[in-house]
């Protein structure tokens, strides 16, 4: 998290804290017991050999193409596992070390070869059917992997019911390969952390330059998938979680209008604005994976909201034509002007957009974005401590935490592992919140809405008709800090966010071999419109290209 003020409140869930590559650090064992080890002062992260593209069978594989070799009888869901723990085995814990994911599930090829099986009696049960995929290590899954936001508090400590997620991949057919390493407690434990540590799993590193972030706080889902961990993966996200590691991995990330998908067993911020969603490497495949994880849950009461609106498939959206006639609307102030090479990217998009007929309204600006910042900090700091403690209370007495003031003091016990680079002033300010019925918090509640939604959103699009709002996502990828913290320079999530609305990131372009998204959000529910978009823009540029594990940014590059 950052300084809420100016353009990029993303605190939370938030990618924004992003941190700094440890050269040739392991991710620590669940028990560590000893500070995680420090940066080597001249060793640098080398490229795995043999690592690039086209040395992996599955390499850039879609979903419907695993789902029509494995009905074609050329492989089975069982290959596919194995395969791709070789793969993690091979450039995650070695190589160039990515630490994106923080453990395989030990039961992935038993339950794989129970889905052939199946497969073989029944036919498949839809299109992830023995499809493997990784979730972040927030999301609850019972069985013998851990749930522990990167914390070294939750370490060892089980969860006796699935995740809404969880659950609905199970009921699809996937197979959860693994957990992903993630910025640690989703970015809102201190003011200047780095995205993509966290005490349990240690630094993850970009696949496109080992030495730059891979932005957080769903950074291994992102490093994950772009580096073909597995098929797909879910993330989750407060504020740019979900679209800023996929638009610095090269990745489609989908962050669904709130109350689509359960947060039911999710580790939670803000139930104002967490959400889980797909990350992905292209539009289909986040399509196909949205499908699978929406709809109502007794658990989430919010996703009563989605009762006419949540669909079991969209890729019925998928129009290679769907940019033709659509308003697009430009939102440029707050939203561009951070870097040149996402502003550049920002004009080729356009210009993509208007040769594939789509009506662009271009120059508008969002009344008072720049003023969200304090009221969202508000709102996320009290719904913390309240969700939060509602979440740990629940644990069992395996777990040595119950409460956020809890963790707060295990933290200073444990100082050592669990805060060797920066603090938890987060946690702190969030514990001093007087709950719900503060009339701080009531107001800023009523500020966020009325910017974001009201004022913002869904105004700017009625008054102009809009199919949806475009801006870049992020910058590129900046390099990686442990002393200092995320040098982040800016991005278009928050408003999003802060309404509860749809936004999807598409690869845009790259400066310097370092990947660049560009966003479409939108009015609530609007998903299938925003996937009819994304997948045009998709397939009429084409950016997407697997990482080559570079130690640093190709400075011989695009800038």
């Amino acid at each position: 998290m950052r300084t809420m003020s100016v353009k990029a409140v993303r605190i939370a869930s938030s990618c924004l804290i992003a941190g700094a590559v440890l050269a040739g650090t392991a991710a620590l064992p669940a028990t560590a017991a000893t500070a995680p080890p420090k940066p080597a002062a001249t060793a640098k992260p080398a490229p795995a050999k043999g690592s690039s593209a086209g040395t992996f069978q599955f390499e850039e594989m879609t979903i419907a193409e695993l789902q029509e070799g494995m009905k074609a009888g050329r492989w089975t869901s069982k290959g596919l596992v194995q395969a791709y723990i070789a793969r993690i085995e091979a450039l995650d814990k070695k190589g160039p070390s990515l630490h994106a994911v923080i453990e395989i599930n030990p039961d992935a090829v038993a339950i794989a070869e129970s889905l052939d099986a199946e497969r073989k009696a029944k036919g498949p049960r839809g299109p992830l059917h023995g499809i493997p995929v990784l979730v972040k290590d927030n999301i609850d899954t019972a069985d013998h992997m851990m749930t522990t936001a990167g914390s070294l508090a939750l370490a060892g400590v089980r969860r006796r019911q699935d995740s809404g997620v969880a659950a609905r991949l199970r009921m699809a057919g996937a197979v959860i390969l693994g957990k992903t390493n993630l910025s640690e407690w989703a970015n809102i434990r201190s003011t200047h952390a780095s995205s993509g540590w966290s005490a349990r799993g240690g630094q993850v590193r970009n696949p496109y330059a080992l030495d730059r972030s891979p932005s957080g706080s769903s950074s291994g889902t992102g490093a994950a998938i772009a580096a073909n961990f597995a098929a797909a993966g879910i993330g989750t996200e407060t504020d740019g979680s979900i679209v800023s590691p996929s638009s610095i991995n090269s990745l489609v990330g989908l962050k669904p209008t709130v109350g689509l998908v359960s947060r039911a067993g999710i580790i939670p911020i803000s139930h104002h604005q967490d959400t889980a969603g797909p990350m992905c490497r292209t539009v289909a495949d986040a399509a196909t994976l949205l499908g699978a994880i929406t709809g109502t849950d007794s658990r989430d009461p919010v996703t009563r909201e989605a009762e006419g609106h949540a669909l079991a498939d969209y890729t019925s959206f998928l129009d290679a034509a769907g940019l033709k006639g659509a308003r697009i609307g430009v939102v440029r102030k707050d939203l561009t002007g951070f870097h040149p090479a996402s502003d550049r990217v920002t004009e080729d998009a356009i210009a993509v957009m208007k040769k594939a007929g789509a009506v662009i309204v271009d120059s508008l600006a969002i009344p008072d974005l720049a003023a969200v910042g304090d009221p969202e900090l508000t709102v996320l700091l009290s719904d913390l401590k309240t969700d939060l403690n509602a979440y740990l209370g629940a644990l069992g007495t395996d777990s040595p935490v119950h409460s956020l003031a809890e963790v707060i003091a295990w933290n200073e016990a444990h100082r050592a592992t669990e805060m060797p680079y920066f603090r938890q002033e987060l946690f702190v300010r969030a514990e001093a919140t007087r709950g719900p019925t503060d009339t701080l918090y009531t107001r800023a509640l009523v500020k966020c809405r009325e910017i974001a939604r009201d004022r913002g959103i869904d105004s700017l699009m009625n008054a102009n008709r809009l199919d949806a709002l475009f801006a870049p996502t992020d910058s590129p990828a900046w390099v990686i800090d442990l002393v200092d913290g995320d040098h982040y320079l800016g991005g278009s999530s928050t408003v999003a966010a802060v309404a509860g609305c749809p936004h999807i990131t598409v690869p845009g372009g790259y400066t310097f071999g370092l990947p660049i998204g560009v966003s479409f959000f939108g009015r609530a529910w609007s998903e299938g419109t925003l996937i009819k978009i994304a997948y045009a823009f998709e397939q009429a540029t084409k950016h997407r290209r697997p990482p080559k594990f570079r130690a640093t940014a190709d400075l011989s590059g695009t800038p």
